[in-house]
């Protein structure tokens, strides 16, 4: 990736490319997780898999999104730079500020989920992190849901900033990104408490996470139909963009099939029938979630590519 907080005007070339689409994933994947996990705290309290999974996929998530992007910068030593000159103007400034806080929030938020497991390591940093944390639990919860959705629209924001980009410049953007970000979080944590509770103990936080995900895809489509009639209504060349990308061509066919299609319309098919009965079979979720995981993934790659080929 060139030139991050630079010109995105003219593009010959993809100037961001799948790293890019894997960091907005992660960024967006990890604020909501963070969201989910403060949910089920409050309604199904702590002792569960569904709150350790998102508690604890929310750090490393963005972990892993952040080394990815460090790397991509091209210099990464350089990234410094970025923590020490602050430029409130800039999407990216702020951002980083954002994440400064977030980032290292939600790791003591985990590591306080974790505290009867990490008690048996007998190392006393962590002993030290996980009482602070179970002392401190109900501000890190305000915290943590106020900047989950902050790093969760920021990711949008982070593209929306480019004004000659038609796809991108929208305020639906980031209102997308963050429910597209609460819809894989839903699913991924779905994920890993079904494959987690196999006795079916904790089946009742399993169909809140599904009805939570039921109306998140019904959200996030009516998102992405208001983001083309936005951008199709905002000028001729927005609505030259999004009649391209709504085209026939290898990204179309993505979006119709593997955004859309596995996406969306399968998940709610899912939904609907496992939402009927209380003792569903796991495969059923596992699917589930596997196809609304693969859906937001495929969402933001489309996003990025799209953007920048039919500018």
């Amino acid at each position: 990736m060139n030139n991050m907080s630079g010109s995105l005007a003219q593009y010959s070339e993809i100037y961001w490319g799948w790293p890019i689409a894997v960091y907005l994933f992660l960024a967006g994947l990890s604020a909501g997780t963070s969201i989910v996990a403060v949910l089920i705290s409050k309604k199904y309290g702590k002792e569960n898999y569904y709150f350790k999974a998102a508690a604890l996929i929310a750090p490393v998530a963005i972990i892993l999104g952040l080394a990815l992007l460090v790397l991509d910068l091209g210099k990464p030593l350089s990234f410094y730079w970025i923590l020490l000159l602050y430029n409130f103007d800039s999407v990216m400034s702020i951002g980083v500020a954002l994440l400064l806080v977030y980032t290292p929030l939600s790791v003591i938020y985990a590591v306080g989920a974790f505290k009867n497991e990490i008690a048996m390591l007998k190392i006393s940093l962590f002993d030290v992190v996980a009482n602070l944390a179970s002392k401190l639990s109900s501000l890190l919860e305000i915290l943590l849901f106020i900047l989950g959705i902050g790093v969760g629209a920021y990711t949008g924001f982070l593209l929306s900033a480019a004004h000659k980009i038609a796809l991108w410049n929208t305020s639906v953007l980031p209102v997308l990104f963050l429910v597209s970000g609460l819809s894989c979080a839903g699913a991924f944590t779905l994920l890993v408490g079904v494959l987690k509770d196999k006795a079916k103990r904790q089946n009742d936080i399993a169909h809140y996470l599904l009805k939570f995900d039921f109306f998140a895809i019904i959200a996030e489509f009516l998102l992405i139909v208001a983001l083309f009639m936005v951008v199709k209504s905002a000028s001729t060349s927005g609505a030259e963009s999004v009649a391209n990308a709504l085209s026939a061509n290898s990204l179309g066919l993505m979006f119709y099939i593997g955004v859309i299609g596995f996406g969306m319309a399968l998940p709610i098919i899912l939904d609907l029938s496992v939402l009927k009965v209380h003792d569903f079979k796991r495969e059923f979720a596992v699917i589930n979630a596997l196809f609304v995981i693969c859906g937001v993934f495929l969402l933001r790659c489309y996003i990025v590519y799209a953007g920048q080929i039919f500018i």
